[in-house]
């Protein structure tokens, strides 16, 4: 199978196929001097606490029942016969993890140059502009190490034909993080199962909406892209609409 752990952080055979309006405060005017505003900067420093959405991307954060049954029919009976039959969708979701810390390692320090090969090039465009627009704290976020995922499941599979007969297999996945998951483990100090209504824990977990697609087509040497990588915090996502 082509999705190998080892080949993410080596030779990368697996190739990872891709405001807030301020509110001003006018000051009373007793002469004829112009009106001067001036800037709330305990909101601003609210909003640098909140990871706003890499990509124009409908949010996934929980799974479907239906698409979990079409997931399972299309890895069994069309994937794995068809196109690779050494494909596993768990060995995917467990290597995926790997290309989410690398590809966020590389978001975090905007070093886009590193995403080639990995990212499609408009993907790489978009998230560019995005991270140019974070502040350096929000910047900080973006890192993902795989341990501090908690909760991975692939939302939809898909596969794609055209007239020429090229075919291609989709692949969303989306992931729940808790940042410091690992060093709690190893503390014994685990978090509880209501963590997400917790205040302490909203700031640090987040949610990752990733896109993985490779071309399945007869004679063609493809390895996994991603086309989409989103990430936001479901506490900011809800204040923003």
């Amino acid at each position: 199978m082509n999705l190998v752990v080892k080949t993410v952080l080596t030779s990368r055979t697996f190739r990872l196929c891709e405001r807030v309006p301020y509110k001003y405060l006018q000051v009373p005017i007793t002469s004829a001097c112009p009106n001067i505003q001036r800037r709330s900067y305990c909101e601003d420093r609210t909003d640098t606490r909140r990871l706003p959405q890499l990509m124009e991307f409908p949010p996934i954060i929980w799974p479907s029942v239906l698409k979990f049954i079409k997931n399972w029919m299309f890895a069994n009976f069309i994937i794995r016969p068809y196109f690779d039959n050494e494909f596993s969708l768990n060995e995917f979701i467990e290597a995926s993890k790997y290309a989410v810390q690398v590809v966020s390692e590389c978001l975090e320090k905007s070093d886009f140059k590193a995403l080639e090969g990995l990212v499609e090039k408009d993907a790489i465009s978009t998230l560019k502009t995005a991270v140019s627009k974070l502040s350096v704290s929000q910047r900080q976020m973006l890192s993902i190490s795989k341990d501090d995922i908690f909760y991975a499941f692939p939302y939809q599979v898909g596969v794609m034909f055209d007239e020429s007969d090229k075919r291609w297999v989709e692949i969303t996945m989306c992931y729940h993080v808790l940042r410091g998951l690992k060093q709690m483990q190893e503390t014994g100090d685990l978090p509880p199962i209501s963590l997400g209504v917790q205040p302490e824990y909203q700031d640090k977990i987040f949610i990752l909406n990733y896109r993985f697609i490779r071309e399945f087509t007869k004679g063609v040497e493809d390895s996994w892209w991603v086309n989409i990588a989103n990430h936001f915090q479901p506490h900011a996502l809800k204040k923003s609409f």
